[in-house]
């Protein structure tokens, strides 16, 4: 396990190197995977996106956020702010200092265009999976859906119905984003978070992808987002949820490594298999937050 203290506190990071950084042609930007709220952790990037993204040649640098996975969980601090200054104290302590690719899992997603809005400088691309900048509307969701699950979690008979469903590794997650809700000022902090300007974030250029699941309510949410950012480009998997990145990661896959061919100009083929290593354990399913 590798630890990092960054903003204040201990962050799980996991660092994959490319596979041949000796290959032809420019340097790859880091990508910088950002997983989503509550019950997600690193592991939902770990194992679908990280390894083809290094054997592609991308150096790619992975954290739990603050108060998930095995990074510390401090009682407050948990506005928009918060995590975008961890993100940016990361990637100083890991010393990465050239352009980046952030790819953002749900609530991760909402990191990256946050961060990319305070550093457009250092942004080569943004991948959002069932994700949106955030903009007060999505910032509605995330708060309805906090408190929704504030309020499930603690009533008799939850943890065990989520067991009976999807299994013993489920419930222990679930109990933990209990823990996690009650012991912290998330449900509080998050959705009173400042927000960039539209004006920030509509000044952002550079590529975007999006990708929702046909099934998923976020769905709704991909015209709003080529609305503010034009360049954008849209994917829809069919027959997906919420959850599309773990159940569908090889569609992902696929969509990831055509933008960044086509529209970042980083010509790349994805022939590696997902990492089958364990940094903690197999991802969750579904992310409890968006």
């Amino acid at each position: 396990m590798t630890v990092l203290r960054a903003n204040g506190i201990t962050l799980h990071t996991q660092r994959l190197d490319p596979v041949d950084p000796s290959r032809d042609g420019p340097a790859r930007p880091t990508a910088v995977l950002i997983h989503g709220m509550a019950s997600d952790t690193m592991a939902s990037w770990y194992f679908t996106l990280a390894e083809p993204l290094a054997r592609a040649g991308f150096p790619t640098l992975l954290y739990d956020l603050r108060g998930h996975g095995r990074s510390e969980r401090p009682a407050t601090g948990y506005a928009l702010d918060d995590f975008v200054d961890d993100l940016e104290a990361l990637l100083a302590g890991s010393g990465v200092t050239g352009p980046i690719l952030l790819f953002g899992n749900s609530f991760g997603g909402t990191i990256a265009f946050g961060y990319a809005a305070r550093r457009p400088e250092r942004v080569a691309g943004v991948v959002a999976v069932e994700s949106s900048p955030p903009t007060p509307e999505w910032m509605r969701r995330v708060a309805e859906r906090l408190h929704r699950v504030a309020a499930r979690l603690p009533q008799e008979g939850a943890l065990a119905g989520i067991g009976a469903r999807r299994g013993p590794t489920a419930a222990r997650r679930a109990a933990d984003t209990g823990r996690f809700l009650a012991d912290t000022s998330i449900t509080e902090e998050l959705p009173a978070s400042r927000l960039p300007s539209t004006e920030a974030l509509a000044a952002l250029r550079c590529p975007v992808l999006c990708l929702y699941g046909a099934r998923s309510p976020m769905v709704d949410l991909a015209e709003a987002v080529r609305d503010l950012l034009p360049q954008t480009r849209v994917a829809v998997l069919p027959d997906q949820r919420h959850s599309v990145l773990v159940d569908a990661p090889e569609a992902v896959r696929r969509h990831v490594f055509a933008w960044l061919t086509e529209q970042c100009g980083l010509g790349t083929t994805t022939t590696a298999a997902p990492t089958t290593g364990q940094p903690d354990d197999r991802p969750p399913h579904p992310t409890t937050v968006p």
